[in-house]
């Protein structure tokens, strides 16, 4: 029998994590949590509760990820099935499942309407935008990196999350969004403080607003004064059909925004922290840089930043792993347990930067599988090749268990990392 949260608590209450804190909390920064991995290794399919004390079928296995995330049977809809909804007041859930909020959410939408808005944006990422691209990374990396060394050659500690993992994403999405830059640090700001999890349902809806108010200028700016960015070619070169709206403009480009910014942000600092931790293999991406496409999908493996997993709802009744879910069941598929499924790789839990590259899932699968992942990978493959070679020596500059970690936001990482490195 589920249990369900009060209809109706007050606006003021804090949003519930989306999973049980036991989920969530850690040992260790690179091991994945004491309850995860026990209920990984009982079933690849297990039942469990949410916060708000509705079931849940968890999936931690490989093959059951894969096949959950590619089965037109369950829905990526969170406005309509999704139980942390029935938490808010009711006038807050009329509000999320309005035309405003659903318009242009299409990692919310189910096929076909999905697939119309995947088309647009599939067809936004030329080989000419994406190679413009990867020339403004190498020049934002090395901007970056110049910058880091002017303080750090002062003998001053440099928190890399500030001063590189941050600015290196945010800056390429404000070249693929075309924000100006004198908006460009408001666009940090407004971004971080859309992700936190531990905030009232008040300031939650304050941070969602004033992002949206945000993105509505970037919209009107976009159609008056086009230039050679995704929105302006949404706008007007994409040949959609009606033309997309702002509120559909808007939705997407924060979509564009979490997923490309926030992401890449954190892999980077995370990843960094993870490699520090291992010299040999440091060693070995400073031996053969050549190795750093593979070791970047090492890591994308090992760390799978998205802990709180991906949400899908069955529209039916059907049977997965030999359970029964009636129509209307939540299914979380735990990126964490299925990127570490023991089946699928040999050892794990152990990072190898030479490893054989196998099919991950930090990137999700199936038809929501993430659009901008190769600008993601050439992101991740110059910032650590660059830090590498430019920083020698590069060290914590405090114990790493000092280091704080991001369990409080939806995407798994560091708040700070502060580094030093050999001067020259």
């Amino acid at each position: 029998m589920t249990t369900n949260a009060t209809d109706n608590p007050p606006a003021e209450s804090a949003l519930r994590a989306p999973l049980p804190a036991d989920l969530l909390t850690r040992d260790d920064p690179f091991t994945p949590p004491p309850a995860l991995t026990a209920m990984a290794e009982q079933s690849a399919v297990t039942l469990s509760t949410l916060p708000g004390g509705d079931l849940f079928w968890l999936v931690t296995g490989h093959e059951e990820a894969r096949a959950v995330l590619s089965d037109p049977r369950f829905s990526a809809d969170r406005f309509r099935y999704h139980p942390r909804f029935k938490e808010l007041p009711a006038e807050l859930r009329e509000r999320f499942r309005d035309d405003k909020s659903r318009a242009g959410s299409f990692i919310n939408m189910d096929p076909p309407e999905h697939g119309r808005y995947r088309r647009l944006l599939t067809g936004q990422f030329t080989f000419r935008r994406m190679r413009q691209l990867g020339a403004r990374i190498e020049e934002i990396v090395t901007e970056r990196l110049d910058a880091m060394l002017a303080r750090g050659n002062e003998g001053t500690p440099v928190d890399l999350v500030t001063e590189f993992a941050v600015p290196v994403p945010s800056l390429v999405m404000c070249e693929l969004l075309g924000v100006r830059y004198e908006e460009r640090a408001e666009f940090q700001r407004r971004t971080t403080a859309l992700l936190q999890m531990n905030v009232s349902v008040k300031e939650a809806l304050e941070n969602v607003e004033s992002q949206r108010a945000f993105m509505q200028r970037l919209v009107a700016d976009k159609r008056e004064n086009p230039t050679d960015d995704m929105i302006s070619g949404l706008i007007h070169h994409a040949g959609a059909d009606p033309a997309l709206t702002d509120d559909e403009l808007i939705n997407i480009a924060n979509l564009l925004l979490i997923a490309g910014h926030e992401t890449t942000a954190n892999m980077l600092a995370l990843g960094t922290f993870a490699l520090l931790q291992r010299p040999d293999q440091i060693a070995a991406l400073r031996a053969d840089p050549s190795r750093t496409g593979d070791a970047v999908e090492e890591l994308l493996r090992y760390l799978s930043i998205v802990h709180t997993g991906i949400f899908r709802f069955a529209k039916e009744d059907l049977e997965l792993a030999g359970d029964r879910l009636p129509a209307g069941s939540t299914v979380v598929v735990s990126l964490v347990a299925a990127n570490r499924d023991r089946q699928h790789w040999p050892d794990p839990d152990v990072l190898d930067v030479a490893r054989d590259r196998r099919p991950h899932l930090a990137f999700g699968h199936g038809v929501h599988q993430c659009l901008g992942q190769q600008l993601a990978r050439v992101e991740m493959t110059v910032g650590y090749t660059e830090l590498l070679r430019r920083l020698p020596g590069l060290r914590l500059a405090v114990p790493p268990e000092e280091i704080p970690l991001r369990t409080d936001m939806i995407t798994y990482g560091v708040h700070a990392l502060p580094v030093t490195w050999d001067a020259p």
